[in-house]
């Protein structure tokens, strides 16, 4: 919970800042965390840095073991392809449910959003690219105006980052087709196709993440 003054306590910052490290590639699936390194680097005691393992162990971003410290969790490639199956899901569902007015308006919306995807892949920025990438595609979803599906999606925002990041370089590698790809799912989507926008969003997922193969 926060503080009285609505400031986060220790054990949140110390939950985001480990968190973020692993979905943001800073911390890799199998390194090992001991609550004393993190509580100096943190500059506070170890009780709250222990109260954020556990957290993250009830999250599955890391496994405690006792007199070791935390080792740092991935996601398996079935979770990767599971998320991806749910996005999809959400985003499909989030073209099917919209008006004409919401989809025209997408068009303007994601104009400077792609442009700042491709700047980003063309420098080098991937952390950038990502911000403006989930951005993307949370619109779709949002384009219901369904508050339970854009909260249902919400969650899934630190799997969706860190599978960004762990396939940076897929991503990176082929940074033409990406934005290619990008433009046409919003192109089906703006013209209401949900059929042509489910297809293509996924074949996308597949060659981004390397979910090809049966969907099992």
């Amino acid at each position: 919970m926060p503080t009285a003054d609505g400031a986060p306590t220790a054990a949140e910052r110390a939950h985001a800042h480990i968190r973020d490290a692993i979905v943001g590639g800073g911390l890799e699936p199998g390194a090992m965390l001991s609550e004393n390194a993190l509580a100096g680097e943190l500059a506070m005691s170890r009780t709250p840095v222990r109260a954020a393992l556990a957290r993250l162990q009830e999250e599955g971003w890391v496994r405690i073991y006792a007199q070791r410290g935390a080792q740092v969790q991935g996601l398996t490639p079935r979770e990767i392809r599971e998320s991806a199956q749910l996005r999809l899901a959400l985003e499909s569902a989030g073209v099917f449910h919209s008006s004409v007015a919401a989809r025209q308006d997408l068009a303007e919306r994601m104009r400077p959003n792609l442009e700042e995807q491709e700047r980003a892949l063309r420098a080098d920025d991937f952390p950038a690219f990502a911000e403006a990438a989930m951005a993307f595609h949370n619109a779709f979803v949002d384009l219901a105006d369904n508050e339970l599906m854009s909260a249902t999606y919400a969650r899934l925002r630190d799997r969706q980052r860190f599978s960004l990041t762990h396939h940076a370089g897929r991503i990176i590698g082929d940074a033409d087709q990406t934005i290619a790809d990008h433009r046409a799912v919003l192109a089906a989507a703006v013209a209401g196709d949900t059929i042509e926008f489910t297809r293509l969003l996924d074949a996308h997922q597949r060659d981004s993440y390397g979910t090809g193969g049966p969907h099992l």
